[in-house]
């Protein structure tokens, strides 16, 4: 059974940066498509950034194209998602999730916990 715990996330002053970091344990991360989610207050959770398994397909949603870089680290077991010029619309908790592919992430079996990312000057 795959388990996902995030971390990285935290408090940064708006046009700073964070890495987030997806760590795997239970099974090998690299079978599976890779994505991260952030839901801010009162909104739905969105889908911002997906690696596929082979790494041949990257995603991005327009908003973070171009500030975020989604990658992964298979000798570690690991997806991070590297965030600069942060602004404070970026505010949000951030999920990882896992399944066969990016096209069927949003309903992944694999989620972790998420964690509060907050820019804020």
């Amino acid at each position: 059974q795959l388990q996902l715990v995030e971390s990285g996330g935290g408090l940064v002053q708006p046009g700073g940066s964070l890495r987030l970091s997806c760590a795997a344990s239970g099974s090998t991360l690299e079978h599976y498509a890779t994505g991260w989610f952030r839901q801010a207050p009162g909104k739905e959770r969105d889908g911002i950034s997906c690696i596929s398994s082979a790494e041949v397909v990257t995603y991005y949603t327009d908003s973070v194209k171009g500030r975020f870089t989604i990658s992964r680290d298979n000798a570690k077991n690991t997806v991070y998602l590297q965030m600069n010029s942060l602004k404070p619309e970026d505010t949000a908790v951030y999920y990882c999730a896992a399944e066969k592919s990016c096209g069927v992430l949003p309903g992944a079996r694999y989620w972790g916990q998420g964690t509060q990312v907050t820019v804020s000057s």
